[in-house]
């Protein structure tokens, strides 16, 4: 009896780890359109772009540098398209002081898309400022924030 307990356990954990709505792909794999090489980098560029800014580009993210942004968005994309609920995905900037946190929720289904609440932690000479929105993935395998 114990050993179906921690097998029914074991089952529950793995399967809050990954969504199938995308056309049975795990939630937290590349996305078939990722390629490997100098192809990241344009791929990569198309993906920030379409986040139109994220939470970053709210009042937390209005002091920081095109670099920082850069990393601050890339650091919202890889929390929503790969990590698992509650993990946070940490990007630091080449100035001392800051440097920020992204946290995505567990993925739930709006209709067709996959949506996922999260939030973005900026913390700048020992001040801390969070922003908390949701975003949708898209097809491409982007991601749309919500307004």
């Amino acid at each position: 009896m114990k050993n179906r307990v921690a097998l029914v356990a074991v089952l529950m954990a793995l399967a809050g780890c990954s969504t199938t709505g995308n056309g049975g792909q795990s939630f937290f794999a590349p996305s078939s359109g990722s390629t490997s090489g100098s192809g990241d980098v344009a791929v990569a560029g198309k993906i920030i772009s379409s986040m139109g800014g994220g939470l970053i580009g709210g009042t937390i993210g209005s002091n920081l540098s095109e670099a920082d942004k850069r990393a601050a968005l890339q650091a919202e994309y890889r929390a929503l398209e790969y990590t698992p609920a509650g993990n946070g995905v940490e990007w630091k900037s080449a100035d001392a002081g800051l440097s920020g946190e992204v946290t995505a929720a567990q993925p739930y289904r709006v209709g067709s898309q996959d949506c996922r609440q999260y939030s973005h932690s900026v913390t700048s000479n020992g001040q801390k400022q969070t922003a908390r929105g949701t975003a949708c993935r898209n097809p491409d395998g982007s991601w749309t924030p919500l307004t």
